[in-house]
């Protein structure tokens, strides 16, 4: 099959980057011809197909990007006659690149998926977070509140921008344009039925990663519990960073962010707690390899994260919050779980964790034949209809 797969960045920036480039690969692998279509961006990776791309968003742009630019329109439609795809494969498309492309590929027959990587077509701000807690006024279909609250960083002019783009790509539009909504969790599926999307095209289908590199020993493991994430409020570092500190058990932090430097300063003469900063995807399964469990304390609707996935497929088990679609992800044996943003169900939880006698070679074992990329392949092209 010829697939065109589309997301507004090409490296591996963040999950809905990884998912892009890991399925580009596996499809390759398959023997599918694959072309890309992306945004032009300094910290790209080199591909083929980045002469169809527009320019990396001016500020002039994003008045008239998220609408549907000549710029985008045109690239992509003379991709589309140039490759000529047999499914387009939508992922973290808007703002710089618009859903104009999903209209584009619809109305010329071509078969198209979105793999809904956040909460952008059910809340313009894209996590459903307002004041540092959840918020779902605009599932309703009514976007004015994001212009009311000034959702999209605290700006007037940013916040109405996204309410109109919400409007003009709604939701009776994108499902007309769209085959298949693709939900890694059942949470992200529930709240799009939720948000009037149709049941139909709802499908899910939780991430797949490369189980090859988790190919390490898993029985040894070292006296530390580890966090792999951004540094940001959404992710609940703050609580995460409050109960280690009080515990005696030591945890190696991995990761950057707008908390970083706050955070270091905060926890300085915590000798129990270990900064290591932003580190690379090798030093991650290393770190996740040799910890005795790992631990997401997110306080917002996660979808469906690498981190956990990532973690199980190394055979560590996981500590994670009881929001979005975490839970989905720790059944009995692999990990607990605790109240999100509750210091006291966190503390209970690592303890638990640390006391408990887990069997790695099994965890691993179970999430490898759950997470491989084969039992992704097969489902994703019955969707295709390969």
């Amino acid at each position: 099959m010829r697939i065109l797969l589309c997301n507004k960045f090409y490296y591996r920036r963040g999950g809905d980057c990884t998912y892009t480039m890991n399925l580009e690969s596996l499809l390759k692998e398959r023997g599918h011809e694959v072309a890309v279509y992306s945004m032009q961006y300094p910290e790209n990776e080199e591909s083929p197909w980045s002469g169809y791309w527009p320019s990396n968003m001016s500020k002039l742009d994003a008045f008239v990007r998220p609408f549907g630019s000549s710029k985008v329109v045109k690239g992509f439609s003379r991709l589309l006659d140039d490759f000529r795809p047999d499914v387009v494969h939508l992922n973290n498309i808007h703002t710089q690149l618009s859903p104009v492309i999903a209209q584009i590929a619809h109305e010329r027959g071509i078969k198209v998926l979105w793999t809904v990587h956040d909460y952008k077509l059910l809340c313009p701000r894209y996590d459903c977070l307002r004041n540092g807690k959840s918020c779902e006024l605009c599932f309703s279909g009514d976007k004015s509140h994001c212009f009311r609250y000034s959702c999209i960083k605290g700006s007037k002019i940013g916040s109405w921008i996204g309410k109109r783009e919400a409007e003009k790509w709604n939701r009776e539009r994108l499902d007309s344009y769209v085959d298949y909504f693709v939900c890694p969790s059942r949470f992200m599926a529930g709240k799009m039925l939720q948000g009037g999307f149709s049941e139909s095209k709802l499908v899910t289908l939780h991430n797949f990663i490369d189980v090859s590199k988790c190919d390490t020993a898993v029985s040894s493991r070292e006296p530390y519990y580890c966090y792999v994430g951004r540094l940001s409020e959404e992710k609940g570092v703050r609580t995460l960073l409050k109960v280690a500190a009080r515990l005696p058990y030591r945890l190696k932090v991995a990761g950057d962010g707008p908390l970083a430097e706050e955070l270091r300063r905060g926890y300085d003469g915590a000798d129990n707690i270990e900064f290591l900063g932003r580190i690379s995807g090798g030093e991650v399964y290393e770190l996740m390899s040799r910890s005795r469990f790992s631990v997401i304390t997110s306080e917002w609707y996660e979808n469906n994260p690498f981190s956990v996935i990532e973690s199980l497929c190394m055979g560590t088990p996981v500590v994670g919050a009881e929001i979005g679609g975490i839970p989905e992800l720790i059944a009995d044996g692999v990990g607990f779980t605790f109240g999100s943003g509750d210091a006291a169900s966190l503390a209970e939880a690592v303890e638990n964790a640390w006391n408990a006698g887990f069997d790695y070679a099994a965890i691993r074992s179970a999430s490898v034949a759950k997470f491989s990329s084969g039992a992704y392949y097969d489902r994703l092209m019955a969707l295709y209809g390969g």
